[in-house]
């Protein structure tokens, strides 16, 4: 016998995150160098997002769907159903949070919250038949017309609970992916999310009555002609074709697109500028750091996943040792595999980053739970073994006690709040001595007309001694291969 469903209270909220003005964040002189910046990205991004808004009363019942299950969601007021195992309460309900403020970043209002405790999922309709009709009550009882479940629904749970609760369901694969496509802005970015759109759809294409049943072709008084009468293909399996042949041609153009980032990155690599990768949970303040340290100016949103495209900047050490800084799209719990291998190529760039600043948010209540969802994307893509900074952000919010557990758990920690500034400097000095030093020692003596290369040394290298002569400027350097290759004609003696 199950466990009677627990009830989740109606006005649950996301944990509290640091408040954001329209006006930029001044920073203390005496606290912080000039070196970082107030810039918390202009908006127009997001005004442009919220320029259309969702109608209340627009109802999707399954009595309205007549033609195929393309599924392009109209969310509105929504019961989130949640099944977890015995022993694991709190991480069951923080985890319908999330699930709430998922569904809120879609534009969805959240009526109330259900959570059954059982072994493990019902293969037949994910929470039981007496559950299932439980939920077809709540339902009923508070105007919803979508219900979504926290976990991935196979195609038959899907439409087993459909069928008894009379409303549209999904689950949290589909409303990730819904809001990756709200989200989604460049090329590749829109590219990459229909992808995994098509991939997570096409097992779950359905229809209600004779829509997706009739053939294309048949017997007797067809008006094709020779050649079409006969057994045709049925509606959903042409819908399947077209989406297959929609698949590959999205795969070719997201191909293209690799070739042009990878040329980038090798220009990079060719000069020797070191990469570091700012990544970790969606919503840490990955992209406020990155403002901070660069003047980025990307936009920075109290929302899950603000940002799908990376943003590359270049940034210095604070001897003036140049390396690139990439805002990466944030992770989250349970993060859809097909999203994973859509935005492969754009998690290239935590793949081939020489270190990863991974930023979590001290002030959520399951930090740990938070490091240890990204590390699982980090095994996925072969980025485990990068050294790795964690980055405690909002620590201004922090408590305390969980602060310290981080420290005393992880190797090497910063505390740091990109709201006030906090612990910005102690960051930079951690950059200093971990982004990758140069390996190649040079003695040079370069005629002053060659500027050009003293620039270079001092932007890619790391100037150990300078001395200006009569002749020029005499150079003692750590620089990469390219540059010493370039530096071969002006070496002299130590």
């Amino acid at each position: 016998m199950t466990e009677p469903a627990a009830r989740v209270d109606q006005s649950m909220t996301a944990e509290p995150l640091p408040p954001t003005s329209d006006a930029a964040v001044r920073l203390d002189d005496d606290l912080l160098p000039d070196r970082f910046h107030d810039i918390e990205g202009e908006g127009f991004d997001l005004e442009e997002r919220q320029s259309l808004r969702r109608v209340a009363g627009i109802r999707t019942d399954l009595e309205d769907v007549t033609e195929v299950e393309y599924r392009q969601l109209r969310l509105e007021r929504v019961v989130l159903m949640g099944v977890y195992g015995y022993g694991d309460a709190i991480g069951a309900e923080n985890s319908l949070k999330e699930l709430q403020a998922l569904a809120e970043t879609a534009g969805c209002e959240v009526l109330e919250g259900l959570a059954q405790r059982r072994e493990k999922p019902d293969p037949k309709t994910y929470v039981g038949s007496g559950k299932a009709k439980e939920l077809r009550d709540a339902v009923l009882a508070s105007g919803a017309d979508t219900v979504i479940c926290d976990g991935e629904l196979t195609p038959g749970q899907l439409r087993a609970l459909e069928d008894v609760v009379k409303v549209k369901v999904i689950d949290r694969t589909w409303l990730i992916l819904d809001i990756f496509a709200q989200h989604a802005t460049s090329r590749e970015g829109k590219a990459q999310v229909e992808l995994a759109q098509m991939t997570y759809m096409l097992p779950r294409l359905r229809g209600w009555g004779e829509s997706l049943s009739r053939q294309g072709g048949g017997a007797g008084g067809s008006s094709g002609g020779v050649g079409t009468r006969g057994p045709g293909e049925t509606k959903i399996e042409t819908d399947r074709r077209r989406i297959r042949n929609r698949k590959s041609k999205l795969a070719g153009e997201i191909k293209l697109m690799k070739t042009a980032r990878d040329t980038k990155r090798q220009e990079r690599t060719r000069n020797a500028v070191p990469s570091v990768a700012i990544a970790g949970y969606t919503n840490a303040g990955k992209s406020s750091l990155l403002n901070r340290l660069t003047g980025a100016g990307v936009l920075v949103e109290n929302a899950l996943f603000a940002t799908l495209d990376p943003t590359v900047r270049k940034a210095q050490t604070p001897s003036g040792r140049d390396f690139t800084l990439s805002d990466t799209v944030g992770f989250v719990r349970l993060l859809p595999h097909q999203l994973v291998e859509a935005f492969r190529s754009t998690l290239e760039e935590v793949q081939f980053a020489d270190l990863i600043l991974h930023v979590v948010d001290g002030a959520h209540p399951d930090p740990e739970g938070q490091l240890a969802a990204v590390r699982e994307v980090f095994a996925d893509i072969g980025a485990h073994e990068i050294p790795e900074v964690v980055v405690v952000n909002k620590c201004d919010l922090a408590d305390p006690l969980v602060l310290g557990r981080i420290q005393r758990r992880e190797k090497h920690v910063v505390l740091v709040s990109a709201l006030t500034g906090e612990g910005l400097p102690e960051l930079l000095q951690v950059l200093e001595d971990e982004v990758p030093h140069p390996d190649t020692l040079v003695h040079v003596l370069l005629p002053y007309a060659e500027g050009g290369l003293v620039s270079r040394i001092h932007g890619e290298g790391e100037v150990l001694v300078e001395e200006h002569t009569e002749v020029g400027t005499r150079m003692e350097a750590r620089v990469g291969p390219a540059l010493a290759a370039d530096l071969s004609d002006y070496l002299v003696a130590s």
